[in-house]
């Protein structure tokens, strides 16, 4: 018998395994994917076996890739979860997302988490960008070209810089945490840092946790939660992706839910149907992104070098609704050149395939040359734009799993005019053409690597799935701590936002009796 089982060890459930474990609980997290250490990422996205997660195809990688009727989505997995894929950028929303969403009238989110904020940066190891590289520099000039220069700054971000590849003892938790590296600006951040200068959740909340005594069961996946008399749990699980593997059963008081948007929804959807009723009729629905955009930009000019930095490392805030960010891979990372089709701006199914055969046919030598770029992620910047106004879809379960439909008001666009224009700019700065994923270029699906909602927050079970402090309504000692909760867009990287929303829930349970 546990005190807490924790589903997933992303930053939800890193913070609250350690802060729970301080708290004197008895813990256990339950995590589908694996360990990694340093040598186990790969050189390069072309290793689809160590980058990609496809367990059903041997793949146990950290980068998973899933596609719904209106959005196709990017997301980590692993002990550390989106920490090890992440691109280690930790921007604070602004203040429309404290005052928007089913949370707004709840209480005054700006006010209540701005100390969790500061605990946050503290246990990530927050430090500001000190290079800027040639991606970083072509944003900066348009930011100059648009009158808004003021508005481009470094990133903050969770890496170690010290000294490059020169290796020191913990240098954030008084030599209680592992020893560091500090960061070469290889840009391999998102394929898995191999030199151990990025601070995933495995050098920080969790390494902690289980000095604290915290038990991690990597490579297995929770399927089943059968409530007790006497207000227990009985958890199962089985080894991740076995078809006719045996079940096992753990008894727990409480439970945490941390396995992300499509982890922890989809289980809640299931537990809904069966072993709890009681669950809000709102699970599933206020599902966001960030209303983002991922536009390639790639030349054939020699002199570009896209590859040098850390994944994310200026922010170029284009409005007060939104924001820009230049995002590299390490060299040799060019699996994306297989997925992606030019950009077309147009939102009409029929224009978009037509102009989409005209912008081969006007300019082919040059998208021939684009083709046969040996070194694609060098000569290629990913532009990520985001804006915090709102786009929500419902997640539903189906005949075969889970499924999306629109819920209310308008679903993510593929096709957002202003992001559009800022990549054109960014082309012919370094005479080049813009690309976009071929499911937003076919069939206006957009993507999004920040899937967050579908248990948020609200003042009832009318309103909301989970209460202020994330206790889910209906029954006791449950919390949902993950981007399941985050009740408004918040226009930015959400992990800092996670964490230091699990800080404040984390810090409303009592320590043990």
């Amino acid at each position: 018998m546990y005190d807490y089982i924790i589903i997933g060890s992303g930053f939800g459930g890193s913070v609250s395994a350690l802060r729970l474990s301080e708290k004197g609980y008895k813990v256990l997290v339950i995590e589908k994917g694996y360990w990694k250490k340093p040598e186990d990422f790969p050189k390069t996205n072309w290793n689809l076996k160590k980058w990609m997660w496809l367990p059903s195809l041997g793949f146990k990688g950290i980068f998973k890739l899933t596609i719904f009727r209106h959005l196709s989505v990017v997301s980590g997995v692993g002990v550390g979860g989106g920490s090890l894929v992440y691109a280690n950028t930790l921007p604070k929303p602004k203040s429309h997302f404290f005052n928007s969403g089913s949370w707004n009238t709840v209480d005054d989110w700006e006010v209540n988490l701005a100390p969790f904020y500061e605990i946050a940066y503290k246990m990530l190891g927050a430090n500001i960008n000190p290079k800027l590289f040639q991606a970083d520099e072509i944003v900066k000039e348009i930011a100059a070209d648009e009158g808004k220069l003021s508005q481009f700054g470094p990133a903050k971000v969770a890496i170690y810089f010290g000294q490059a590849d020169e290796t020191v003892n913990d240098p954030y938790f008084n030599g209680q945490g592992p020893d560091r590296k500090g960061c070469n600006f290889c840009g391999q951040c998102m394929t898995g840092c191999p030199h151990n200068a990025k601070n995933t959740l495995d050098k920080n909340y969790l390494y902690l946790a289980q000095k604290n005594g915290v038990e991690i069961l990597a490579g297995h996946q929770v399927v089943n939660v059968i409530p007790q008399l006497g207000g227990t749990y009985i958890v199962e699980y089985k080894k991740t992706n076995a078809l006719f593997g045996k079940k096992k059963r753990v008894g727990t008081k409480g439970i945490v839910f941390a396995g992300g948007v499509l982890g922890t929804i989809p289980l809640l959807l299931k537990l809904k149907n069966t072993t709890m009723p009681d669950i809000s009729d709102r699970v599933g629905m206020d599902v966001r992104s960030n209303n983002e955009s991922l536009i390639f930009v790639t030349t054939p000019d020699k002199n570009v070098e896209m590859t040098k930095g850390i994944a994310i490392g200026s922010i170029y805030n284009t409005s007060e609704h939104s924001h820009l960010e230049p995002v590299r891979y390490g060299t040799g990372s060019g699996f994306w050149r297989l997925l992606v089709l030019p950009m077309i701006s147009d939102p009409k199914v029929f224009k978009r395939f037509i102009k989409l055969i005209l912008s081969y046919l006007k300019n082919p030598l040059k998208w021939l040359r684009i083709s046969w770029i040996r070194n694609y992620s060098k000569h290629t910047a990913v532009l990520l734009y985001m804006e915090d106004l709102e786009g929500k879809l419902r997640f539903k379960r189906g005949f075969f799993g889970l499924k999306t439909s629109v819920q209310d008001g308008n679903p993510p666009s593929a096709y957002i005019p202003r992001a559009h224009d800022l990549a054109q700019k960014y082309a012919r700065k370094i005479n080049g053409v813009c690309q976009t994923f071929m499911l937003e270029s076919l069939a206006g699906i957009p993507s999004t690597a920040h899937i967050l909602g579908g248990a948020v927050i609200g003042k009832d079970k009318n309103s909301g799935v989970i209460d202020k402090n994330q206790k889910l309504f209906g029954y006791e000692n449950i919390y949902v701590c993950d981007g399941s909760a985050v009740s408004a867009n918040p226009g930015v990287n959400p992990a800092l936002t996670i964490t230091a929303m699990t800080e404040y829930a984390m810090s409303k349970i009592p320590n043990k009796k």
